[in-house]
């Protein structure tokens, strides 16, 4: 299996701010460019989106895909993994939240992206990288706006 691509980032706002953000699935596009659209597909009996289908278009890679999210470590992390998709044959990640005790949150994320089609491994490690340094940092635009 590939080592995901990561990063860390500060953000200079509460924790519960970041989470808002992070937690809310159908408020996406209204921070981050490489999500267009968010459909919740399945809610769990406690409120959150369990499935939702993404059209993303981060590039190079643009996709219809489903995911699964997994809440069981929330409030301090999410991580979602791949249902299905067009082009997609992995897609799985996520996000870790701690709250520095200052009004800071630091925020990681991780993740694997495959594609069917023949991709050298390292424009496809470059593209993933850059997918996860985009996310943060328009989440911390967002987060301290």
């Amino acid at each position: 299996m590939s080592q995901p691509s990561k990063s860390t980032v500060t953000i200079e706002a509460p924790v519960a701010t970041v989470r808002e953000l992070l937690f809310d699935l159908p408020g996406y596009p209204s921070w981050t460019t490489a999500i267009k659209s968010v459909t919740s597909d399945e809610i769990g009996s406690d409120g959150k989106i369990t499935k939702a289908t993404m059209v993303i278009d981060a590039g190079v890679m643009k996709d219809r895909v489903s995911l699964s999210y997994d809440w069981s470590k929330a409030p301090e992390a999410v991580s979602f993994s791949l249902e299905e998709a067009d082009l997609l044959t992995e897609m799985t990640g996520s996000y870790q939240i701690k709250d520095n005790g200052d009004d800071t949150t630091e925020v990681s994320y991780e993740l694997i992206v495959k594609v069917s089609m023949p991709v050298p491994e390292m424009m496809r490690k470059k593209t993933e990288q850059s997918t996860v340094d985009l996310a943060l940092s328009q989440l911390k635009k967002r987060a301290e706006a």
